[in-house]
């Protein structure tokens, strides 16, 4: 007799294999979403240096006025985003807000020694805003994707063992209770590395969930 005729003897699938298999599946279906959180808390809003700390121009200047004598227009008539003028250029004032490569590209440059200003009208906040991974920086975006992921392939290693040893009900209620704190303390983390780091976690537990889950759902 085959397996499958045996469970048809004992009763097949039935209510409790329903309800077991819907339970397990669920919590998964919910933390799927750490693995598209990048694309959101890592949004790039358009950014600019800000003015310099002594900037101690009239406070009846307007923002766009501001902007146009502190730091430069790109090719495409964008505020430059990694760099500034060293001093504010006050004569573009009086050009009429002309922006004239011949008027301002004679101006010396510097980096955002003073951090950046970012346009938040369409987000409140994002790790890069937060923690300004721009410019020379922006390579860090990326980070926390990558370390979510690696936390996933050491996860699937180290849970996959300890499941075999300890059992696969208790260490799904251990990768639970470790996505629960992971996740809240990411989201609540006040440095770029212990972000990472608890992503990290968070990845590991994520991956031990779907590979416990999928061994009792079967």
């Amino acid at each position: 007799m085959g397996f499958a005729d045996l469970l048809e003897q004992v009763g097949s699938t039935g209510r409790f294999q329903v309800v077991h298999t819907l339970l397990l599946c669920l919590p998964v279906l919910m933390m799927a979403s750490h693995n598209l959180l990048q694309n959101f808390v890592a949004g790039v809003p358009p950014h600019f240096c800000s003015a310099h700390t002594n900037f101690s121009a009239s406070t009846r200047m307007s923002a766009a006025e501001k902007l146009h004598i502190t730091v430069p227009i790109d090719a495409n008539g964008s505020p430059e985003k990694c760099r500034r003028y060293e001093s504010p250029q006050w004569h573009l004032l009086a050009n009429n807000g002309s922006t004239d490569p011949e008027v301002w590209e004679q101006a010396a440059l510097r980096g955002c020694d003073d951090g950046w200003t970012y346009d938040e009208r369409e987000r409140s906040s994002s790790i890069i805003s937060e923690w300004h991974l721009v410019c020379s920086l922006r390579s860090l975006k990326s980070m926390g994707q990558t370390v979510y992921m690696g936390g996933v392939l050491v996860g699937a290693g180290v849970f996959g063992a300890l499941a075999d040893h300890f059992g696969r009900r208790v260490l799904l209620t251990m990768c639970y209770l470790l996505m629960a704190v992971s996740g809240t303390c990411a989201a609540f983390s006040p440095s770029f590395s212990l972000f990472c780091l608890f992503r990290f976690m968070c990845g590991m537990a994520l991956s031990g969930v779907g590979l416990n889950s999928f061994s009792l759902s079967k």
